[in-house]
């Protein structure tokens, strides 16, 4: 998991980011700043799409967003609290996903 707070940023809207990296996929929880100056928490997953000839894959990305407004935190962490307490009852503990491998070219193994 990584913290990174993005004050004087790209992003001038994102205040604050927190990276969590699970598997294929990347979750990000940011607190964006709105054209009014409100507030919000936006969540995003991102995974990794790898498509094309195996030996040049080529990349993209699928995000989805999701935006949660501060007057509708309490409602969201509680729903939130009982699907994941429900799932607990239901399997038990989960375990935690092991790192994946990654899976980088080196360019020493590049022919040009």
């Amino acid at each position: 998991m990584k913290d990174n707070f993005n004050y004087g940023s790209k992003e001038k809207d994102i205040l604050f980011s927190k990276a969590i990296k699970a598997g294929k996929r990347l979750y990000y929880v940011d607190v964006k700043k709105s054209s009014k100056g409100d507030l919000y928490l936006a969540l995003t997953e991102s995974k990794k799409i790898v498509s094309g000839d195996p030996e040049m894959p080529q990349f993209s990305y699928e995000k989805h967003k999701l935006f949660v407004y501060p007057e509708d935190f309490e409602k969201f962490t509680g729903a939130l609290a009982d699907a994941m307490r429900f799932i607990y009852e239901q399997q038990g503990p989960v375990e935690q996903r092991p790192e994946e491998p990654r899976n980088e070219i080196q360019l020493d193994e590049i022919e040009f």
